[in-house]
């Protein structure tokens, strides 16, 4: 299968590529980055020492030659990227957040015609989380105040983290609410006491976190708390490839994480 990454000089893209290369079903044969960036025409494995023959390049056209784009960039850069995978028929992976809903929108029109995993979180152990979340929520329908905690380092541009929302998601769905109806983004002064029902967020930022994320239910007596820390963004990169893999069998279609990992 031949992948294209998106965001080749960043942390994330730097992640993927060397899970591209150390994977033997799968061939690095785009790279890509912003327009002006100081790494194009360098070679994608530079920073490892390691000659692809793949030079990265902000030509979008490049992509003909892939059969799936993996962009954890920026929301308007990946509906860029998108309308170049539409084009050339390619497959994509976005782990990207902080689409608003005129990007989901987007997304969700463009899998009309591509094949699309979009997942706020491609860790493999952040979806089980999900699943334990649901299952939690579900029995503790009452009585129970919920809140969310994230940490992230401090360049993450977005708050909440994809994955704070896909966890308050998770649980309003659970007890039969959207979660915009119920959620708290922010306290501040004098806030009164807590309405049940609701869900609370909070986010810090700073340093070099890679991801933390917390989900507590508080009840008269007793705290339970559901977490998923992550301490190296590998888990996201090994995650993607599996998301790319599976869509490899899929024409067209809007696919997440559960669908993944349920094939």
């Amino acid at each position: 299968m031949r992948i294209a990454i998106a965001g080749s000089d960043g942390r994330m893209g730097r992640m993927l590529i060397e899970a591209v290369i150390n994977s033997p079903d799968l061939t690095l044969t785009v790279a890509l980055d912003r327009t002006g960036s100081a790494c194009i025409g360098q070679d994608a494995g530079g920073f490892l020492g390691h000659t692809t023959g793949v030079h990265i390049t902000d030509d979008l056209d490049a992509l003909s030659h892939a059969d799936c784009l993996i962009d954890f960039t920026r929301p308007e850069g990946t509906l860029t990227h998108l309308e170049a995978c539409v084009k050339h028929k390619v497959k994509c992976v976005i782990g990207t957040t902080g689409f608003d809903i005129a990007g989901k929108q987007a997304i969700q029109a463009a899998s009309q015609k591509t094949a699309i995993v979009f997942a706020p979180n491609m860790s493999v152990g952040v979806n089980a989380t999900l699943k334990l979340l649901d299952m939690a929520a579900r029995l503790l329908n009452s009585g129970y105040d919920v809140e969310v905690f994230e940490a992230h380092h401090r360049n993450k541009v977005d708050a909440p983290s994809g994955t704070a929302l896909a966890m308050g998601e998770t649980v309003a769905r659970a007890w039969g609410e959207k979660l915009d109806d119920i959620a708290d983004w922010a306290r501040h002064g004098h806030t009164g006491a807590r309405e049940d029902g609701r869900i609370g967020f909070s986010v810090m930022r700073g340093g070099d976190i890679v991801g933390d994320h917390t989900v507590f239910f508080c009840g008269a007596g007793e705290r339970i708390e559901i977490s998923h820390r992550s301490s190296s963004r590998t888990t996201y990169a090994q995650g993607s490839l599996r998301a790319a893999r599976y869509l490899a069998r899929k024409e067209f279609g809007l696919f997440d994480m559960q669908d993944v990992l349920s094939s």
